[in-house]
């Protein structure tokens, strides 16, 4: 059974950081891409940060310089390091796993920047 747990949301005043952590089970973890996403409320899910088996890495133009993905093979663990938050990055942060056509979604952590 595949699973994809995230943790580490909350609430954050603008400006703060938070770690976002996903450990995944029941997965050769090392040869999926991962990937994090968020949907704010009212709107459609998009693409956070992505990083590849071979630890390339993507991000989003709203939080590139902001946020950092890495992933530890050995702890089948991906991270999101969110830095100099902003109320605009208020969402539900969804961990993504991906393998040509198999892909699997975590249950999604809540993140709110507000003071």
């Amino acid at each position: 059974q595949v699973q994809l747990v995230e943790s580490g949301g909350g609430l954050v005043q603008p400006g703060g950081s938070l770690r976002l952590t996903c450990a995944a089970s029941g997965i050769n973890f090392s040869i999926y891409g991962m990937g994090w996403y968020r949907q704010a409320q009212g709107k459609t899910r998009e693409l956070v940060a992505q990083i590849t088996s071979g630890s390339k890495t993507n991000y989003a133009d709203s939080v590139k310089g902001r946020f950092t993905i890495s992933r530890d093979n050995a702890k089948n663990t991906v991270y999101l390091q969110m830095n100099s938050l902003k109320p605009e990055d208020t969402a539900v942060y969804y961990c993504s796993a991906a393998w040509f056509t198999r892909d699997y979604w975590g249950q999604g952590t809540q993140v709110t920047v507000s003071s």
